[in-house]
């Protein structure tokens, strides 16, 4: 079993801020499993790598011997968490709630060791408590209070509404780590004051006030916002192999780094004698690999990583265009069609502005050839494959 020293340098890999570091070192020094709690609103079927951030790390203590309780939020998913959004979220039925809560499980477990996790359902202590027991909840916390939080308080500026269901969900998120008695809980940066209202309450209710590790939120694909299925730049867990070594191949030499300290299960002395071995010329694609083959294995098996290794060798190693990309026929506009909109409109990028952008960064060619003018346009009968970064490719043709 590591010390002190050593489980806390594993358990701060990776993290962006650790609430109150002393507190969990005591905690720590006790010498008893600690209760550690990380809560996931099944509000959508399938987990991405950005999912995995806080599941690696929950990962992290069930190796140090501690208690892994896995929380799946079927009643406060039915509120909708308003972190980090700017309208209110619709509330999703209980029936997509439960069949999302089994996926998660199915998901999870090529991560967490299943004997030595607890998966618990808030509804189990948030049906028993009604609406009067909800009633004395809600008094515990103050509007003013709810205010302070940026997300609110930035809506409350715009004259955006605010609906009185989401100052439940602080309080709810909160009361879990009380029915839960959690030492520590994970979150995303943009918890903080969720996890924050949990010491509160625990406190309240005559509890050690739980410790709190804030994870950063995953960029996608793009390197710059956040992973998630809306902006396509995601890496999901159920994807077949070949697509997430393909992904994870695509992402350029600075976020690999990135992807490494928040997904990848390599000691911190290996990684960065990845970073040295590349600084003596060592080609960064090895250690890409490296990094894709991992991942495919541990949502897919080994046998899957090589397969996809050796299919991604066949198809790009020597720069070709695939024989199975999609297809898309567009509809020109007045005889043409502009590169910005043939790249958002075959989906090949989120949004003209980012077709721009990555043009501008020498990223997109058009049969093989890289282009640089931002006002090329297609006229009809336009027939052609376009490529933006090492592997989205799609063939086009213009209507």
């Amino acid at each position: 079993m590591l010390g002190i020293e050593d489980s806390l340098a594993l358990i701060k890999r990776g993290a962006d801020e650790l609430l109150i570091e002393a507190e969990l070192v005591a905690k720590l020094k006790s010498g008893r499993p600690l209760r550690i709690k990380a809560g996931f609103d099944p509000t959508a079927p399938d987990l991405h790598l950005g999912h995995t951030v806080l599941i690696n790390k929950l990962k992290h203590f069930q190796d140090l011997g501690h208690h892994v309780l896995f929380l799946i939020g079927d009643f406060t998913g039915m509120i909708g968490d308003p972190s980090g959004k700017n309208s209110t979220r619709p509330p999703l039925s209980s029936e997509q709630i439960q069949a999302n809560a089994q996926t998660y499980q199915d998901q999870v477990f090529k991560i967490l060791d299943s004997d030595k996790t607890e998966i618990c359902f808030n509804s189990t202590w948030f049906e028993p408590l009604g609406a009067s027991g909800m009633i004395r909840l809600a008094a515990l916390h103050t509007v003013a209070r709810m205010l302070e939080r940026d997300d609110f308080a930035k809506r409350y500026r715009g004259k955006q509404p605010i609906a009185i269901h989401e100052f439940l969900y602080p309080l709810c998120q909160g009361y879990d780590s009380v029915a839960m008695k959690a030492d520590v809980e994970l979150g995303g940066t943009d918890q903080k004051f969720n996890l924050l209202v949990g010491r509160e309450l625990q406190k309240h209710y005559g509890q050690p006030p739980q410790c709190i590790l804030m994870m950063p939120l995953l960029e996608g694909l793009d390197g710059v916002n956040k992973m998630s299925k809306s902006l396509a730049n995601y890496i999901g867990v159920n994807e077949p192999p070949r697509e997430i070594f393909g992904k994870l191949m695509s992402v350029s030499d600075e976020l690999m780094w990135r992807y490494y300290d928040l997904l990848s299960f390599r000691s911190t002395q290996m990684v960065a004698g990845f970073k040295q071995e590349i600084a003596e010329g060592r080609n960064p694609r090895d250690v890409k690999v490296l990094l894709a083959q991992e991942i495919v294995a541990r949502f897919h098996g080994q046998n899957a990583a090589a397969d996809a290794l050796f299919d991604f060798e066949a198809r790009f190693s020597h720069g070709g265009i695939p024989d199975d990309i999609p297809e898309v026929s567009l509809d020109a506009i007045n005889g043409s069609l502009g590169v910005a909109q043939v790249l958002k409109q075959s989906g090949l990028m989120a949004s003209t502005s980012e077709a721009l952008r990555m043009i501008g960064q020498g990223g997109v060619k058009i049969d093989g050839t890289k282009i640089e003018d931002k006002n090329l346009e297609f006229l009809v009968n336009a027939d052609f494959v376009v490529q933006v970064g090492k592997r989205k490719f799609s063939r086009v043709r213009i209507r």
